[in-house]
């Protein structure tokens, strides 16, 4: 049997798969099928995320949903439940790490799709170095005030289950050098971390680099940094802040998530359009063995988390 003949212009299906757009005002967003992330979001055409175009693969972790744990886990190696070492695949090889969950790559479902809004789902099922059955589900919805994005992750297994989520996006800095961005994170401590990027202390920021709490330019601090003890608005949100000479983006999330990390290594790097990643989570790396605000999920149990992006 012959093979057919590759049409050289017809350029296969994306890297990311089905691609879902939604619109509202001068707000538009693109999600995707391969990790049901975000890959655009803009206003009045202007790039408010740092995305990447439908024929490009996914890069540098941009617009990720990281279930069941964002980060890193130590060696891939945890106990839940009981003494048996569970051993998930090392996805940090160099650093010998499984790093940000089991969801990243898998391929999303549409669940509902109207002209502001979309939700994908996913069932994770039990894996090499895990147990258990979450369903997931997210909706993006954009509104007057930009992106508010929603997951609910729902322990429809047997046994008590693990959680951690996180979610990659990167905020636009446009043409801006990194240096003379102006970054505000209203948060008291940050992690230290090893060679392996993995905690070994929470530190105050005061009289540190990497004290935002307070609008200054990144300058030459690189961040990779958890941050924790985040002060929230009146209304239980925190917001960490990014300002470039013609924008400036605000990521906002609820209580549901105390710690963020800032990551200003693509942009120092020059990789794909320049953003400062800016990360909502629940917990910090390695929560599986530490068990630092890592959520227990019992059968039947349901967490749900919102965070958003707005410009200005």
């Amino acid at each position: 049997m012959s093979l057919p003949t590759p049409d050289p212009s017809n350029p296969g299906p994306s890297p990311t798969g089905e691609q879902w757009t939604i619109a509202h005002g001068g707000f538009a967003a693109t999600i995707v099928e391969v990790g049901g992330g975000l890959r655009l979001l803009t206003h009045d055409g202007v790039d408010v995320v740092a995305g990447y175009d439908t024929d490009e693969p996914c890069q540098s972790g941009r617009g990720q949903q990281l279930m069941p744990w964002p980060n890193r886990i130590r060696d891939g190696r945890y106990c839940w439940g009981d003494t048996v070492t569970q051993q998930l695949p090392l996805t940090e090889v160099e650093l010998d790490n499984a790093s940000h969950g089991l969801v990243r790559w898998a391929l999303w479902e549409l669940v509902e799709h109207a002209d502001s809004s979309v939700t994908v789902g996913y069932r994770l099922h039990p894996q090499p170095g895990w147990r258990h059955h979450l369903d997931l589900r997210t909706t993006y919805r954009l509104d007057d005030s930009g992106l508010v994005v929603t997951t609910t992750a729902r322990n429809v297994g047997r046994a008590d289950a693990p959680f951690g989520y996180g979610a990659h996006p990167y905020l636009s800095i446009g043409d801006t050098e990194l240096s003379e961005v102006t970054l505000t994170v209203p948060a008291n401590q940050r992690v230290e971390v090893d060679e392996r990027s993995l905690p070994v202390a929470t530190l105050p920021v005061e009289h540190t680099e990497y004290d935002f709490r307070e609008a200054r330019p990144v300058g030459s601090t690189d961040l990779d940094t958890a941050y924790t003890e985040i002060d929230g608005d009146a209304d239980g949100r925190w917001r960490v802040s990014v300002a470039a000479d013609d924008r400036r983006v605000t990521l906002w999330a609820d209580p549901a998530f105390t710690w963020l990390q800032v990551f200003t290594g693509a942009a120092r790097l020059h990789k794909g359009l320049a953003g400062i990643a800016v990360e909502p989570m629940t917990c910090p790396a390695d929560a599986f063995n530490s068990r630092t605000s890592l959520v227990t999920l019992a059968p039947g149990d349901e967490w749900t988390g919102t965070w958003g992006i707005s410009p200005g």
